[in-house]
C-alpha cells in the first residue's frame, strides 16, 4: 500500500501542502474563468481545477482532497459567483468527486480513467441541478455535447495529473 502524505509529525508541512493545494484550485478556477469557450452551449469548461482533484486523490488521500474541493467551490463561489453558481458547483463538484473516489478505489482505472469520470460526472451533477431547478428535464439535451467535452478536457487533466503525480510523489515523501 502507498503511502499518502498527510503531514506526518511536520503539521506544519502538512497545513502548508493543503494550503498549496487550496491556492492552486482557486488560481485554477480564477484562470478558467477569463478563458472564453468558443462553444455555444453553457456549462462548458476546461475543468482546471480538477486537477487539483485528481493530484489530490493520489497524494494526499480521499479525506484531504474532499477538504481541498470543498474550500475551493465556496471560495470561489463567494469571489467570483453568486449562490446559484456555488450551488451548480457543489453538485457537480460533490458527485464527480465521489465518481472519481470510487473509480480510483476500484482499480479499473487509471489517472486518466478516473479524471475523465469527474469531468463526465461533474457535467451529469450539474445539469441534475439544472433539472431540479427549473423543473423540467430539457436541460438535458446538452448530455451528448457535455459528455464530449467531459471525456476530452477530463483525458488532457488526467494525463497532466498523472504526470504531476508521478513527479511530486517522491518530494512529498521526502518531507
Amino acid at each position: 500500500m502507498k503511502k499518502r502524505y498527510t503531514g506526518g509529525r511536520n503539521s506544519a508541512g502538512g497545513v502548508a501542502l493543503y494550503g498549496l493545494l487550496i491556492a492552486l484550485a482557486f488560481i485554477f478556477s480564477y484562470i478558467e474563468a477569463m478563458i472564453p469557450m468558443p462553444v455555444p452551449v453553457p456549462g462548458v469548461k476546461l475543468g482546471l481545477a480538477n486537477l487539483v482533484n485528481v493530484v489530490g486523490l493520489y497524494t494526499v488521500g480521499v479525506a484531504g482532497t474532499a477538504a481541498v474541493a470543498l474550500v475551493r467551490i465556496v471560495l470561489v463561489g463567494f469571489t467570483f459567483g453568486n449562490p446559484a453558481s456555488m450551488m451548480y458547483a457543489l453538485s457537480g463538484g460533490c458527485l464527480s468527486l465521489a465518481v472519481m473516489i470510487l473509480a480510483k478505489k476500484s482499480g479499473w482505472f487509471e489517472k486518466t480513467g478516473v479524471s475523465i469520470l469527474g469531468g463526465i460526472f461533474h457535467n451529469i451533477g450539474q445539469l441534475a441541478m439544472a433539472a431540479y431547478v427549473t423543473q423540467t428535464a430539457g436541460v438535458f439535451t446538452y448530455l451528448p455535447v457535455l459528455l464530449v467535452t467531459g471525456v476530452v478536457t477530463g483525458g488532457v487533466i488526467g494525463l497532466l495529473g498523472g504526470l504531476v503525480v508521478e513527479r511530486i510523489t517522491p518530494i512529498l515523501r521526502n518531507l
